[in-house]
């Protein structure tokens, strides 16, 4: 905000897999870049990847399984553990029921959520040097 520069990685600004919304998956799911769901999926959905991945998950999709990526758009039903390594965001129609693990949380008035919310604060690196003798 006002020009500040944001630690972590940013969202994909582009989708580049789609499950319809007549479309059901029964099995695990690994992608990269950006994922939207608008049918079903009973298995794991997991982002791979230098960048984590975007999944989104639209008003009228359901997942039965777990789910982690680096950024998580929830606007549907998500039965299963929720891990979103930097962003969460749970809009109005979301319905998840099981823990979720997130960096950063935007939850919306009417999102419900039956499980624990848990914080993980990302681990920064820092560099140590040797002091040295003059």
């Amino acid at each position: 905000m006002f020009g500040r520069k944001k630690s972590g990685s940013q969202p994909h600004n582009r989708i580049n897999s789609l499950i319809g919304a007549d479309t059901r998956v029964e099995g695990n799911i690994a992608f990269s870049g950006g994922l939207r769901v608008d049918g079903q999926i009973r298995g794991d959905v997991r982002a791979e990847g230098e960048h984590g991945g975007t999944l989104v998950i639209s008003e009228n999709a359901r997942i039965e399984g777990r789910v982690s990526a680096c950024h998580v758009i929830i606007n549907g039903t998500v039965i299963g553990s929720v891990c979103a390594a930097e962003s969460l965001e749970l809009h109005p129609g979301a319905r998840v029921t099981a823990d979720v693990e997130y960096h950063r949380l935007e939850m919306q008035l009417g999102a419900v959520v039956q499980g624990r919310l848990v914080h993980r604060a990302r681990s920064r690196s820092v560099e140590l040097k040797l002091a040295s003798s003059n």
